[in-house]
């Protein structure tokens, strides 16, 4: 088992292993050989909370540029657009994921992985940078969710 590190959404701990990298769009990046493995960062599982519908736009094959629009996610709080976090090829889909996708819920850095791509990875982030960002973005989350409750 990898090492963790911790971050504390309240009084939420999410926990990431340091044996991966992680982009803006909160994914987890596993590498090897030039291909990496992506799926949601528990930061995005607990903001999400409950996925229960997962779309994509893409199959393996296809090219994505950063920030491309690969598909779409629904949970108990969210409906999003998902973009690729890295340019890259997908060379593989987790297919078990569009018939349940509880398994991103349960094991979002074993059997809830999404997708993998062939690529650099050139802009993943180490686990102490995605720590340190994610604590510039979660003052604004925080203010964002407080809102939400009061509408």
């Amino acid at each position: 088992m990898a090492e963790e590190r911790s971050f504390w959404m309240g009084r939420y701990e999410a926990r990431f292993p340091t044996d991966r990298r992680y982009a803006r769009n909160h994914m987890w990046a596993l590498g090897r050989d030039g291909r990496w493995r992506f799926g949601f960062s528990a930061y995005a599982v607990r903001l999400l909370q409950d996925v229960y519908f997962l779309d994509w736009m893409m199959e393996v094959g296809d090219v994505l540029t950063e920030r491309q629009e690969i598909g779409s996610i629904e949970s108990k709080k969210a409906e999003s657009s998902l973009y690729a976090p890295v340019a890259g090829t997908v060379t593989a889909m987790n297919e078990s994921l569009m018939e349940d996708p509880s398994a991103i819920n349960v094991s979002p850095y074993g059997s809830g992985w999404l997708f993998e791509l062939e690529s650099t990875g050139e802009g993943l982030m180490t686990v102490d940078a995605y720590l340190a960002w994610l604590d510039e973005v979660w003052k604004v989350t925080q203010r964002t969710i407080k809102g939400q409750l009061n509408e």
